[in-house]
């Protein structure tokens, strides 16, 4: 019997204003703890909320972005709920009006067009506060409280845990390229819960459903995903009830627990909010903001394709973020072969950039000097493992390649007759290599190829050493 798994994400995402929802509070990261605070913010008696009209545009420009339709009237709600991280002890949101409906997302695997996950709603609310759980008790910072978010709430159209990532990476791509969220996970500016089920595959009626709260990675996602599936069909599978719940996800533990049973809108006794007026958005209005959306991920990834001729998959991993795409653009135009750009920036580039934790925009060196060294390789005059020392360089200190060539005297050996010389002196240092390759054992090619690469400390060219490593072998 097999089973099949329905899921669907909500993806709180924190837009980039520098004020609050409903106040003018800073929202800066990391500032002094409850430091951006005010009565409105803190929920105060008789203190009144004004809507922060930047973020209601950042909300319509990401609708639209997702192929959304935008509700020319839509208004605020309150969702009451009780905890120490609402310190008004309601939420404003959106229920019954949100402001954007019914868009979607073509998910792509492997740089291909699948098909879409349908997005129910997009609506903005506030922030709540954080929570610092300690051995002594809990502390709690309100710079957090209402801060401007959207969530976006896709149908249950996600088949799997891999999917899901997908869908998450790809409607992170597109927010952060039209500019209203920095989408940073670490700092939360990017969460997401999960809903997911399990059923027959046989069978059309849902499972029941789980709720997976505040998941802050794709990698965490993915494994609270597949650990909540597995617990699931394990709990069918004994003869045990699922109950609807909703659950945490403990990255260390990589197990997910309860937290309480699931709530319905009921519970939340939504009522429209008195302190603030109907929002209403002209068709004028949305084409204005529609004309300042730049060209989105997947359509550049098509234009990279077309024009620069490097692979789907290449181009869809270099719009997965627009600094990315941007370097890889600006390199490719002072290059004869885009690939090689690609291959630098997804290989080296992207390795070293993930070591030390920074940005493409925080690069030492431009895409002129990225050209530079790849045409250096691509001429012959330095090797690609030489390329690489003198990239980790580059990065280091942003110099100029020709510079730390020249500095480092780096320039490749192309002399035939030079690395003759010491093909055959190595050979003959290594008697052994060649009995074995007489004897079958091709690997013994590599072996002096290496002792070369070393003895000439990678200036030898790789491409002459082993033609004259083969001819050698050959006529002894």
């Amino acid at each position: 019997m097999k089973f099949e798994s329905t899921i669907g994400l909500e993806v709180h995402v924190e837009l980039l204003t520098n004020t609050k929802m409903y106040c003018g509070c800073s929202t800066e990261f990391g500032a002094k703890p409850n430091s951006h605070v005010c009565p409105v913010c803190l929920g105060l008696p008789g203190a009144l909320p004004k809507l922060n009209r930047k973020a209601v545009e950042y909300a319509v420009k990401a609708g639209i972005a997702l192929n959304c339709t935008i509700n020319n009237h839509s208004r605020m709600d309150r969702k009451n709920y009780f905890y120490p991280d609402c310190p008004k002890n309601y939420q404003i949101t959106q229920d019954k009006f949100p402001l954007c409906r019914d868009g979607y997302i073509d998910l792509e695997t492997n740089g291909t067009k699948t098909r879409k996950i349908r997005i129910e709603r997009i609506h903005i609310e506030e922030d709540a506060a954080k929570l610092f759980h300690t051995d002594s008790g809990t502390l709690i910072d309100y710079n957090r409280a209402g801060v401007p978010l959207i969530e976006i709430v896709s149908k249950p159209d996600i088949k799997t845990p891999k999917e899901a990532t997908l869908y998450l990476q790809k409607l992170k791509s597109i927010l952060q390229c039209i500019g209203v969220s920095d989408c940073k996970m670490e700092q939360g500016s990017l969460r997401c819960d999960g809903n997911i089920s399990i059923k027959k595959m046989e069978e059309s009626k849902l499972g029941v459903k789980t709720e997976i709260k505040n998941v802050n990675s794709f990698k965490g996602l993915e494994k609270a995903l597949e650990y909540e599936y597995k617990r699931q069909l394990k709990t069918i599978q004994s003869g045990e009830i699922l109950k609807q719940e909703t659950r945490r996800w403990d990255d260390i533990k990589s197990k997910t627990f309860v937290m309480r049973n699931k709530e319905h809108a009921n519970d939340y006794r939504y009522f429209p909010e008195g302190d603030l007026v109907a929002i209403n958005i002209s068709d004028e209005e949305i084409e204005k903001i529609r004309h300042t959306i730049p060209e989105l991920p997947y359509n550049r990834a098509a234009r990279f394709v077309n024009q620069m001729h490097i692979s789907r998959q290449d181009a869809y991993v270099l719009t997965m973020d627009m600094d990315t795409a941007d370097f890889f653009e600006n390199t490719s135009k002072l290059v004869e072969r885009p690939k090689s750009a690609a291959n630098w920036i997804m290989g080296d580039i992207e390795r070293l950039v993930n070591e030390t934790s920074r940005s493409i925009k925080e690069l030492k060196f431009t895409p002129k000097q990225l050209s530079e060294l790849i045409k250096l390789v691509d001429s012959g005059v330095i090797s690609n493992n030489i390329g690489k020392i003198v990239m980790e360089e580059m990065f280091r200190a942003g110099k100029n390649p020709d510079e730390i060539i020249k500095k480092n005297k780096l320039d490749q050996n192309n002399s035939r007759d030079e690395i003759y010389g010491i093909v055959r002196r190595i050979i003959d240092e290594n008697p052994k290599s060649l009995e074995d390759y007489k004897n079958g054992k091709k690997r013994a090619t590599k072996f002096i190829v290496g002792l070369i690469m070393k003895d000439t400390k990678g200036k030898a060219n790789p491409k002459i050493v082993n033609e004259l490593v083969n001819e050698e072998f050959n006529k002894r």
